[in-house]
């Protein structure tokens, strides 16, 4: 077993480090908010006051955070990750930020401290019952090395070299909104049309949009968005997704508007419920068109 530690304890990252603790692995955790450390720390991880202090020691050092910014503060900060990690310790990257923030990083920890991406695909459920999909980037050792470590989190893939992980994890997300943006606008056009809603959600649940149909069709139909993933981080990914469209000198004009209406959504107040909100913000500006 590895001596492991975990920063960052949000939605995802709180199930995840928890299904460390269960495989048995020697577990230190940190997060900003300290009180959603305590389940953590009550199971019996050891709950550190700063992200410097649960990396000193550590095998592997695992990051969980919401996006770049407090991937540096949790890195770089004085009582950061980067000030803990000893000669021969791995920093597992799981956050979703993008390839070049992932480079950035690398460029900037000693050489002595083995980097790998592996950010997740699936939201807290998959996190909770270890089935996330995990993508990652790193060379073929690092992978290897660390293989069974990450399977206690979810199915490990090695998808290429440093970065590839974070780039496709790009590449997926540019589906979402573009994907919940469709439901939405279908729900919307049953409602214009006077089709009742159950019975529009079981011709859907038999569309292109199935999965996404039957998944959240209970969000829909109560009108609770409690977040399995926020609608704001999925704003942020669509916001990382065109930007590196940009960067790349390609345009994706779905993931614009995508981008755009998640961030209507977030301008709504819609910030912290789950991202399938898409659909009462979509459902509402329908409503508020003229005519």
């Amino acid at each position: 077993m590895a001596k492991v530690a975990f920063c960052g304890l949000g939605l995802m990252g709180r199930p995840m480090a928890a299904r460390l603790l269960e495989a048995g692995h020697d577990l230190s955790v940190w997060n900003r908010t300290a009180r959603k450390a305590r389940p953590l720390g009550e199971a019996g991880a050891r709950v550190a006051d700063t992200a410097r202090e649960a990396a000193q020691g550590a095998e592997v050092v695992i990051t969980m955070v919401a996006d770049e910014h407090a991937l540096e503060e949790v890195v770089w900060s004085d009582d950061g990750v980067a000030a803990g990690t000893s000669f021969g310790s791995t920093l597992v990257e799981m956050s979703t930020v993008g390839p070049d923030a992932v480079r950035r990083l690398r460029d900037r920890l000693p050489e002595d401290v083995e980097l790998i991406d592996a950010p997740v695909l699936g939201s807290v459920p998959a996190a909770e019952s270890g089935t996330l999909t995990i993508l990652v980037g790193g060379n073929d050792g690092a992978f290897e090395h660390h293989r069974d470590l990450l399977s206690a989190i979810g199915r490990p893939r090695h998808v290429g070299p440093l970065g590839a992980g974070a780039a496709l994890k790009l590449v997926f997300n540019s589906t979402l909104g573009a994907a919940m943006a469709a439901l939405g606008e279908a729900l919307a056009l049953a409602e214009a049309l006077g089709a009742d809603r159950a019975t529009a959600l079981d011709v859907l649940e038999g569309s292109h949009l199935a999965t996404l149909a039957r998944g959240k069709r209970d969000k829909v139909e109560s009108g609770s968005y409690d977040p399995n993933f926020a609608l704001g981080m999925a704003a942020k990914d669509m916001r990382l997704v065109t930007e590196a469209a940009e960067r790349a000198g390609i345009s994706l004009e779905v993931a614009a508007v995508a981008r755009r209406l998640l961030e209507e959504a977030v301008a709504a107040g819609r910030s912290a419920e789950d991202y399938s909100a898409l659909i009462a913000h979509i459902a509402e500006r329908a409503r508020r068109a003229p005519g």
